[in-house]
């Protein structure tokens, strides 16, 4: 049954990319590039918000060009710790620098069947079952909508998938698929409800609203819309570049970090200037285009080092992130899929980052997988055990237990053992058995974790949300659906 959350709670691991000085010289190029070249807003009042505090609009072209101390004061308006809330309180995330949580992504459009293992277009009822799945793993701290509902009406879609997981699940929900400012409107009166009204909304909000920038400077308008009602709400908002190095961003990764920086922290600074100390967060996910093939790799050396180096930048100004680190450009769990989604989460954990996304995914977020989200919780709980380091103290040194066994002797009996043995690491999925026992059976991880996602889904039975609630979140979706 699932207990406590997965998380990194005062690591002892700790990986710098970025020194201090290479931190600052972004940071300035990068004010240099917001203030002289400038990043597209194509939103009317997201310009006059940036053009009330002082910015240089241009409404032809709507690139709005801000000088570097209007970023850098709006920024400080921010909020440094906050926490992410859930349905149910225990499972709150607080967003405090030293913990790490890990999540599904999306919006993938293809899941392996966990029975047959056939791909198949995703719809709700995918929603919902990887909703039941997330809400029984230890090791997933929270939801993003990680398939499309594409059985749903277009402009509602991303509202039905709210409503599939919050009725599968009582952890947090961070979406990625809120793009019109009257989605985004639905989507904060649906979670008042939860809540229990707007008031209780802002104290503990069960939904944070994540908006993908348009790479290279620029933003989407639908997007800065939903980021902006959802502000108002008191929702977490956060801005995730993508900028691919050769396509869409420099060639070298410093020049894409400056890149996919611009972007984001000119969108947070403007969500800043609205409301001034709204929650915010960083995101990024930044790779390099495939040389031969021109496609997203989802995967590699660079995709690693950018995990720790945005999280350099996300602490420079003193905000959490959410960030790209599982989610394998792989096509089937595999030593591919294994390689990519350990260094990714390796660099992102070690740098002690806030939110790391991608569990379950394959083919760079496009592809579900049931045996690869088990998978990932697996890699994940070694990188837990890995990050609380050794300590060293008078128990743990075991001088008395050392004294009692002697030359020789045997420590299975002692009394220390006992005290300390259940905190050693014990997978669920590495093969240990005998070579012989494995000669017989041949099988291993992959079929233990599609077995285990198969006993989840029909034996786990997720909190539903009372049904006049469930009813009252079904009517915000219909009258939507009625005004469309």
């Amino acid at each position: 049954m699932p207990g406590k959350i997965a998380s990194y709670a005062n690591p002892r691991l700790h990986l710098n990319i970025l020194s201090d000085e290479d931190v600052r010289r972004i940071h300035t190029v990068t004010l240099d590039v917001v203030e002289s070249v400038g990043v597209r807003f194509p939103c009317q009042k997201a310009l006059d918000i940036l053009e009330a505090h002082g910015a240089h609009v241009d409404r032809n072209t709507q690139i709005a060009k801000i000088p570097g101390h209007l970023v850098e004061e709006a920024l400080k308006k921010a909020p440094p710790v906050y926490t992410l809330a859930a349905r149910n309180p225990a499972l709150d995330l607080p967003l405090d620098g030293q913990h790490s949580y890990l999540a599904t992504d999306g919006c993938g459009v293809e899941v392996l069947d966990a029975l047959t293992g056939e791909r198949h277009r995703s719809c709700l009822q995918d929603v919902a079952d990887i909703a039941k799945v997330g809400d029984y793993l230890d090791a997933i701290a929270f939801h993003w909508t990680a398939v499309s509902a594409q059985d749903c009406p277009p402009e509602t879609r991303c509202l039905h998938e709210l409503l599939a997981l919050y009725n599968n699940s009582t952890k947090h929900v961070q979406t990625e698929a809120i793009v019109t400012g009257r989605a985004a409107k639905a989507a904060a009166e649906m979670a008042a409800a939860i809540a229990d009204g707007r008031d209780a909304l802002r104290k503990r909000p069960i939904l944070s609203n994540m908006q993908c920038t348009f790479s290279p400077l620029g933003h989407d308008g639908g997007s800065l819309e939903a980021a902006l009602v959802s502000a108002e709400a008191g929702l977490p908002v956060g801005f995730m570049t993508m900028a691919s190095m050769v396509s869409t961003g420099p060639a070298t990764p410093a020049g894409n970090l400056v890149v996919g920086n611009a972007e984001v922290i000119s969108a947070l600074a403007m969500i800043e200037m609205a409301y001034p100390g709204a929650p915010v967060y960083y995101a990024a996910a930044q790779t390099s285009m495939d040389l031969r093939t021109g496609g997203y790799t989802g995967g590699g050396p660079e995709d690693f080092l950018f995990g720790a180096a945005t999280n350099s930048l996300a602490d420079f100004y003193n905000v959490p992130l959410s960030m790209g680190a599982f989610a394998t450009g792989a096509k089937e769990p595999g030593w591919q899929s294994a390689v990519e989604n350990s260094l990714s989460a390796f660099m992102a954990a070690s740098t002690v980052s806030d939110m790391l996304l991608g569990a379950g995914l394959l083919h760079g977020s496009r592809i579900w997988s049931y045996e690869m989200v088990v998978m990932d919780s697996e890699i994940w709980s070694i990188l837990c055990a890995m990050a609380r380091g050794i300590e060293v103290n008078d128990e743990t040194l075991a001088m008395d237990a050392i004294r009692a066994a002697g030359p020789g002797g045997s420590f299975l009996s002692q009394k220390h053992t006992k005290q300390h043995m259940r905190q050693l690491w014990v997978p669920t999925l590495f093969d240990r058995r005998p070579y012989t026992e494995w000669e017989q059976k041949r099988d291993g991880a992959r079929d233990w974790a599609r077995d285990k996602a198969q006993w989840i889904l029909k034996n786990h039975q997720p909190t539903p949300l009372d049904p006049r609630l469930y009813a009252e979140l079904s009517h915000i979706i219909t009258a939507m659906e009625q005004e469309a």
